[in-house]
């Protein structure tokens, strides 16, 4: 443009009227060529601030929506924890209002209510016989007045028959007892003593006042009952039976040392066999140990073919039924997903195969339904091919081996474990699965060998219900009692649970054997037997067994 300006003003053009005129158009368009550039800068700064916003837009919407989810999944999870902290769980409830459970419209027995009793269709109850009870006859007469006819008044002839009947009673009623000691003198001239005395009878505890009956009931009514010292002694109090809670104690610490070689006897078994059960409980021991921090231990509870051992440890660690379980251990560990038993020695090196259990993996279903109701439907789909699972093994179980109907149960059980995996495989490839039911199928597949064990041994369970049902009382003694005051208590509740249960499996009275082996340890001078092998259940005679039997409670029944 200024090569046009020039042009026009020719030199022979030049006057002095032209000359400013061209400075000025000259600096106008100097200024005019600043503002474009400033504005060519502006705008470029304009449009990197507009990608930056627009990156920090993108970034936050992002993170908006990972808030979002993580939200929901926080409200999910918060509806776990209020339906396991807050659902009901008495037995006397309906079925659908378990906390364990989903309302499934297809389940018959959610349906209708179940009514207590007997239910129709079903054998009535055996009735029970107690022949075994002794017997204390009395006769019971007419008043004399009665013994005449009211019309004639000529009196009644007494005849020799009568007309029996029976009632159950107890009769609980502490007494001393007292024993006179006989002494006898010579009557002769040798030489000696002249007077002997009768030896005492023996004392389980060496110089206590209390006989082995009072520690018989001490112990069942706090292992076996599980009530505090405190309320027993209460109890006792009422019979006018007062004992002294410190003299209680220092009694039970010295029962702890003879319970012990039953105890260990029974641990030292209990790895023996190609089956076992494991689980594990919270248990308080009240005491400061060196490098722990709180009073929180863990009572193990391993079930073997024929014996149950609770351990007692302040460790959670593999390390406790790694120690527990031997290099000759063999066979098949029913346990839940606890990693603990995945990291077991024997584990990695294969000697001991996991079996993991089922109703642990139905409860991740039921948690994923009440936490994410809109994944209701989908957990219950998932819940009803469990259902089918146990009923088929069921159906299985219940036929001979080797039969027609073993045989078919089998066939329709394997067929049905293959459908559910290749249901869980299909699932799993949909890119769009809900994140609370992606991670319940993964932790299917992870664990599917151990889950599917079953199939192949039919002798395995499905679940570890039985090893949870065996740490009940730990429970319930744990909540009445709030655990162990001393190390030496805690150990005494280990052993005494693990004799019991033990005793249970074998189907012995606890209260005969235990007075069995009281008795003899007093006649011992109040210590350990010399062979503690004639105690253990696995050795008694059929006679013995015969003669410590008794009614109750198994510890197999199926009670869940």
């Amino acid at each position: 443009m200024d090569g046009q300006l020039t042009q026009a003003c020719r030199p022979e053009c030049h006057s002095a009227e032209c000359v400013p005129l061209l400075e000025d158009l000259r600096r106008d368009m100097a200024a005019l060529r600043d503002r474009v550039d400033h504005l060519e800068r502006e705008n470029l700064e304009l449009r990197q601030q507009a990608g930056y916003w627009k990156s920090r837009h993108r970034d936050a919407m992002a993170r908006i929506g990972e808030l979002e989810h993580q939200v929901e999944q926080l409200r999910g999870q918060k509806r776990q924890l209020q339906a396991d902290l807050f659902g009901r769980r008495s037995e006397t409830t309906a079925l659908s209002d378990r906390s364990n459970d989903l309302d499934d419209p297809q389940d018959d027995t959610q349906l209708s209510k179940r009514k207590r009793g007997q239910q129709p269709g079903n054998p009535g109850p055996k009735r029970r016989d107690y022949s075994c009870l002794p017997a204390r006859e009395e006769f019971v007469e007419l008043p004399h007045e009665q013994c005449v006819c009211p019309a004639c008044g000529q009196p009644f002839r007494l005849r020799s028959d009568t007309e029996d009947s029976e009632q159950i009673e107890i009769d609980v009623c502490a007494h001393r007892r007292v024993i006179h000691r006989r002494r006898y003198e010579r009557t002769c001239t040798c030489q000696g003593n002249r007077t002997r005395t009768a030896p005492p009878p023996p004392k389980l505890i060496p110089k206590g006042l209390f006989g082995t009956s009072i520690w018989v009931e001490i112990v069942l009514d706090k292992y076996s009952s599980y009530r505090p010292t405190e309320r027993f002694l209460a109890s006792w109090r009422l019979g006018e039976l007062d004992l002294a809670a410190g003299t209680v104690t220092d009694g039970l610490q010295r029962l702890e040392i003879l319970l012990r070689p039953i105890y260990e006897a029974i641990k030292e078994r209990n790895p023996l066999g190609d089956l076992h059960q494991a689980d594990e409980t919270r248990w308080r021991v009240f005491v400061v140990q060196e490098g722990k921090q709180g009073y929180g231990w863990w009572l193990w509870v391993l079930s073997g073919p024929d014996t149950v051992a609770y351990v007692l440890d302040a460790s959670r660690s593999h390390a406790v039924p790694e120690g527990h379980y031997r290099a000759e251990s063999r066979g098949v560990l029913v346990v839940d997903r606890y990693a603990a038993y995945k990291a077991m020695v024997w584990v990695k090196d294969g000697v001991i195969v996991l079996a993991f259990c089922w109703s642990h993996v139905r409860r991740d279903f039921i948690r994923v339904g009440k936490g994410w109701p809109e994944w209701k439907t989908w957990a219950l789909e998932w819940l009803r091919r469990i259902r089918v699972l146990y009923q088929l093994n069921h159906r299985r179980l219940a036929a001979a081996k080797g039969s027609v109907g073993f045989g078919e149960a089998d066939g329709y059980l394997r067929q049905a474990v293959a459908e559910m995996k290749a249901r869980r495989e299909t699932e799993l490839a949909q890119a769009d699965l809900a994140t609370p039911c992606r991670k319940v199928l993964e932790s299917l597949e992870a664990h599917w060998e151990g889950l599917t064990l079953f199939v192949d041994d039919p002798r395995i369970p499905m679940d570890n219900n039985t090893s949870e049902r065996r740490a009940r009382g730990a429970a319930v003694a744990r909540k009445n009692f709030y655990g162990s005051g001393s190390l030496w208590s805690g150990q005494l509740a280990a052993a005494a649970f693990s004799i019991f249960a033990t005793l249970a499996l074998w189907g012995l009275n606890p209260r005969k054997w235990l007075t069995w082996y009281f008795e003899r340890c007093a006649a011992a001078g109040g210590k350990v037997p010399g062979d503690i092998q004639l105690f253990l259940p696995w050795n008694l005679s059929q006679d013995k067994k015969k003669e410590l039997g008794g009614p109750g409670p198994t510890e197999g029944d199926d009670t869940s």
